[in-house]
């Protein structure tokens, strides 16, 4: 009895699988459709079909903004695993995320919902929710939906055309109430079709808006691109005022408007700079200069304080109070700027909270959006000029800038009016790096001292990673930093300068051994000298987004070989060179004496490498290679 009762479950199961199932599975035109597809996106597993995107608005206490999105996706690989995800906020609402089979039915995947967090980094209040989809064969559809509800129509800014995936087609729909007062910014558009209609419509009372376009790649996947809003097409909209019961009231009209509710939060600090006053005393006391008190409030915060950055609604915009920061000991980058505020007012200096987006944001401060802006530093005012201090940028020095804020626009409070200003741009030589390497030949291998010099975001790029290792590891983490994880490379007797000094060119001097650089063969000797191989990794042929280097670099190589008695030059690599605004790369051997000298020089003008330029970069690349594994040919006398 038992037996045919388990027998008439799983044939009810079997059924209840069945009907589920049935409409579900792919046709044989998805099928070779989407083994069209893959040959066209051989690196996708995932396509979006069609996407439909609506954004409307509502009154209440302020505008709100109802986003929804429509995704029909299917698999064009054998089968493919896909996280689909959404973030929000305490200023915006998830009213609905699901996936549904092609025939409507609810696909129950299990949808998680938690804080997120990157790293050392915690977005406080800023969560998102996810879900894990499997397309069990090619061909397999899922309907993706999405509805998304911001309490306040400044939080909604961005609409991008491109998505993770390939999308065959996608449209946008704007219905904008009559009520409301909006501009709609178009970036990128060029060399993309996008159809774009605007009609009224007399029932509702409102102005429709449509764009839509067809075959576009997926967003690339590339490390150190720049941010979208620099080459992909999309939407700005601004929410200019709203009329309501015959009373207009401005939102973001102007950059003053902007400037205005930034310093409404400002205002409404609670803000008791007594309780710095101790520490300032003591950062300051036995300072003889007040640019020795500047610096030592400034990078007391830098050393001091934990960053930690916060997502939080009106929170990502409002600093934290400074006597919170300072008790708490962590902060995001306007609590850092904040307190590096207060602690230089309280020492008797002009300092102002200032807002800036970083090189990340195409924008400028001509356009009143929250999405011009992303980061916050201080500004001090002093003898007529005005330095841009920023707390998380830790070892940067008094005066120099990180390149990630170098150029950028800034709005300075001042008052109930505001001052925008460029933040100076460094030139390449101010993280000028220099290296001088002496080699003898021992036993095949070349044997020698090495001496090294750093400035700038050089210097501070590497205080930061080497301040931030265990005490254990320190030398260990020298070791392989200097060797390049080369095993081949072994390094003693390191002396460096004072590895926590961020205002002094940071020097560094070691014994080098360098196996398998040498190899004699009867009356020869050959002779590998390059043991950096700086840029070679650095080939662009697959690459589909620009690429950008952290910072400007002036680096330079000069490495004398001692020629061996006995032994005489037979040949020598060949010499490059090739400049142009963007970069210089220069190789050169010279026999001088009895020795020869072998000097690079590479200078990054441009941190940005455009992809109109990537078959030149390859060609000097490829030149660099060639001469980077070639040899030094030594005969005997």
């Amino acid at each position: 009895m038992k037996r045919v009762l388990i027998h008439l479950l799983v044939l009810v199961a079997t059924y209840q699988y069945a009907i589920a199932q049935k409409g579900v599975d792919p046709t044989p035109e998805d099928i070779t459709h989407a083994k069209n597809l893959r040959e066209k996106y051989s690196k996708d597993d995932v396509v979006i079909l069609s996407g439909d995107e609506k954004v409307t608005f509502g009154l209440s206490n302020t505008v709100t903004v109802q986003h929804t999105i429509e995704e029909k996706m299917m698999n064009i690989n054998h089968r493919a695993d896909i996280q689909k995800y959404e973030f929000y906020d305490s200023e915006s609402e998830l009213e609905g995320f699901s996936m549904k089979f092609r025939n409507d039915k609810t696909a129950n995947f299990p949808v998680k919902d938690e804080f997120y967090k990157s790293e050392d980094l915690f977005f406080y209040d800023y969560r998102v929710k996810y879900m894990n989809v499997d397309f069990p064969v090619q061909g397999y559809t899922y309907n993706y939906e999405l509805k998304k509800k911001y309490k306040d129509v400044k939080y909604f800014t961005t609409l991008y055309f491109h998505d993770t995936y390939p999308t065959l087609k996608k449209q946008f729909t704007i219905t904008v109430p009559s009520w409301l007062e909006i501009d709609i910014r178009e970036f990128n558009f060029a060399g993309y079709t996008i159809k774009k209609d605007k009609k009224p419509d007399p029932k509702t009372k409102s102005t429709i808006y449509t764009y839509s376009i067809e075959n576009l790649d997926g967003i690339a996947k590339d490390d150190n691109a720049p941010g979208m809003s620099y080459n992909y097409p999309h939407i700005l909209i601004i929410a200019k005022s709203f009329t309501k019961d015959g009373k207009q009231t401005t939102l973001f009209n102007s950059t003053a408007d902007l400037y205005k509710w930034y310093k409404s939060l400002v205002d409404s600090m609670d803000e008791k700079p007594s309780t710095l006053k101790a520490k300032v005393d003591e950062l300051t006391a036995n300072a003889k200069t007040d640019e020795e008190k500047i610096k030592n409030i400034y990078y007391w915060v830098q050393d001091n304080i934990r960053y930690i950055a916060f997502e939080d609604g009106i929170a990502g915009f409002k600093p934290d109070a400074s006597q919170n920061v300072f008790q708490k000991r962590y902060g995001d980058c306007k609590g850092m700027a904040n307190l590096t505020r207060q602690m230089l007012k309280e020492a008797g200096f002009d300092a102002r909270l200032t807002w800036i987006g970083t090189k990340h944001i195409a924008y400028n401060y001509s356009i009143p959006s929250l999405v011009v802006d992303n980061h916050m530093i201080c500004t001090l005012f002093k003898d007529g000029k005005k330095y841009f201090l920023d707390g998380t940028e830790k070892y940067n020095s008094f005066g120099e800038y990180a390149e990630r804020i170098q150029g950028k626009e800034v709005m300075i409070e001042d008052g109930d009016k505001f001052i925008i200003e460029k933040v100076p741009v460094m030139t390449a030589s101010t993280n000028k790096e220099v290296y001088t390497s002496n080699f003898r030949i021992e036993n095949e291998a070349l044997v020698g001292k090495i001496q090294g010099t750093m400035k700038g975001e050089s210097r501070s790029g590497f205080l930061y990673g080497y301040n931030n290792i265990r005490k254990d590891k320190k030398e260990n983490a020298l070791q392989y930093y200097i060797s390049g994880g080369n095993k081949n490379f072994s390094v003693s007797n390191i002396v460096t300068s004072d590895l926590t000094n961020r205002d002094k060119t940071l020097t560094m001097e070691y014994n080098a051994n360098l196996k398998n650089r040498v190899s004699s063969f009867d009356n020869e000797m050959y002779v590998n000298l390059d043991y950096m191989e700086e840029f070679s990794n650095l080939d662009f042929k697959e690459r589909k987004s620009d690429y950008e280097f952290a910072h400007k670099r002036d680096y330079e190589s000069v490495i004398t070989l001692e020629i061996p008695e006995g032994y005489k030059v037979s040949r020598l690599p060949e010499s490059f060179k090739v400049a142009n605004d963007t970069y210089t790369m220069s190789v050169s051997y010279e026999q001088k004496g009895n020795t020869v000298i072998y000097k690079k020089h590479f200078v990054v003008n441009d941190c940005t490498i455009k992809k109109g330029d990537f078959q030149n970069w390859n060609q000097s690349i490829a030149s660099l290679k060639k001469i980077y594994n070639d040899q030094i040919t030594l005969t005997k006398n």
